[in-house]
């Protein structure tokens, strides 16, 4: 049993974005339950019906008096009909353009808005930070140039600005134009749920014109009337039974479009949530993200530049140990062995005393040619000392 329907209400709606299920199909014998009529109005028609039916019941079917009471019948909730065939003809458009909008097709405000969220959600996951390269490239203590990721990230995201604030703008113009068709649909749904009740109330008199036709057809047949029991049937029950189909028709197909209205009402709710989320929750989180990346990655930096520091640090105290520790062990040879070897110092002894025999070897020799030599001195001097005294005594004279 499908519900009833209720009026159009300011009710705030969820909170989580949630696509709205298709309205069912409403066959014509649903639609008079899903506009209710108050049972003491439903009294009311039952009595008016009895009476219209009793009334017409009392002229000839050949006199005009029965005859406008009959096209009466066939014209029964005609400007409500009209006005329903209109809205329904205007909800029709709205479907086409909402379906467009669906699909990202059309010049609709869901197709723009929807088109622009593409855009949106492009733009932020070619800027989301783990997408991104955001390595620094290996620095110790110093910059390399064109080695920072980091910092052509973040200018391809301040390039990026104008794109985002544009999106923005475009979605903040999207989303008016679905609250204002949302206004003109609260407008719509107010004006065609009058229009159903006034239908199911007719709806309503219909029914109770043929049960009321019916038992005054019995009772006439009863009273032995069978000419004027077959003209009320042929004449009056066929146009009200007609016209009850017609009205339970052009009901149903109202209250079809009233759900499609409010499909229509909630997925443009959804996509002005869908907007404020994209204004606020995205681009703050995007903002966040980039943020947090910034800190992360310098954080990285540091930590890379302490690596290296620490690194270079274990690399000079190893070295040094091993430097020590080679050094250690040769201090402690040499400690342990004398400067110079034995051997070594055997032969410069044997050296020195070779020498010292040489010297005096040719000190033995020398002083026996010195010996010699003396003496030949010695008698030259005394054969050359008579030629001295010679001349020294010639030149006195």
């Amino acid at each position: 049993m499908t519900s009833p329907l209720t009026p159009p209400t300011d009710a705030e709606v969820s909170l989580v974005l949630k696509a709205p299920d298709a309205p069912e199909i409403v066959a014509p014998e649903q639609a008079p339950g899903m506009v209710p009529v108050p049972a003491e109005r439903q009294t009311e028609i039952s009595r008016q019906a009895k009476e219209y039916i009793a009334e017409i019941a009392t002229f000839d079917a050949r006199s005009p008096e029965f005859s406008t009471k009959v096209d009466g019948i066939t014209k029964l909730a005609g400007s409500e009909m009209t006005s329903s065939s209109d809205a329904s003809s205007r909800m029709l458009e709205r479907s086409t353009t909402s379906v467009a909008g669906a699909k990202k097709s059309g010049n609709g405000a869901q197709a723009q808005v929807a088109g622009t969220l593409n855009q949106l959600r492009t733009t932020v996951e070619e800027l989301t930070p783990n997408n991104a390269d955001l390595g620094t490239g290996r620095k110790i203590l110093g910059f390399i140039p064109g080695g920072n990721k980091l910092a052509k990230y973040f200018q391809k995201y301040e390039s990026a600005q104008t794109q985002l604030d544009a999106i923005i703008k475009s979605l903040m113009a999207g989303q008016d134009e679905l609250l204002k068709d949302n206004a003109s649909l609260a407008g719509e749904k107010v004006k065609l749920w009058e229009t159903m009740q006034s239908l199911s109330e007719y709806a309503v008199f219909a029914k109770a014109l043929d049960g009321a036709c019916v038992e005054k057809i019995d009772a006439t047949r009863a009273s032995g009337q069978v000419e004027q029991a077959q003209k009320l049937e042929a004449d009056v029950l066929f146009p009200i039974r007609q016209r009850h189909q017609d009205i339970l028709t052009q009901l149903a197909v109202s209250v079809q479009g009233y759900l499609a209205m409010d499909l229509v009402r909630k997925n443009n709710l959804e996509l002005i949530k869908g907007v404020d989320r994209a204004r606020t929750t995205t681009i703050s989180a995007l903002r966040t993200a980039v943020i947090v990346a910034q800190a992360l990655a310098n954080q990285k930096m540091v930590l890379d530049q302490i690596d290296a520091i620490n690194t270079t640090t274990n690399n000079m105290i190893l070295k040094t140990s091993e430097m020590l520790k080679d050094q250690t062990v040769r201090i402690h040879q040499q400690a342990a062995s004398s400067g110079v070897s034995v051997d070594t110092l055997q032969k410069a002894f044997d050296n020195v005393f070779e020498t010292m025999d040489a010297i005096d070897t040719f000190r033995a020799s020398a002083a026996k040619n010195m010996e010699g030599t003396v003496q030949a001195l010695e008698s030259g001097l005394a054969k050359a000392k008579p030629y001295l005294e010679r001349s020294r005594q010639s030149d006195r004279d």
